[in-house]
């Protein structure tokens, strides 16, 4: 799957998929192939990170 190369629009796609589709980051992460540290880190970079508990990005 192609994700957006914006980090904003990247964080609204990774958090809907979490909210529909995927009890975790670790099962969204291996079922896309994704690398989970680089997308943190990417997510990081604009003040975000996961929230276990509430299986987002805050």
């Amino acid at each position: 799957m192609d994700l957006p190369n914006n980090p904003v629009m990247l964080l609204s796609t990774i958090n809907m998929k979490l909210r529909d589709t995927y009890k975790s980051l670790d099962e969204l992460c291996d079922d896309l192939q994704l690398d989970k540290a680089a997308l943190c880190e990417k997510l990081a970079a604009i003040g975000y990170s996961y929230d276990p508990a509430a299986n987002r990005f805050y």
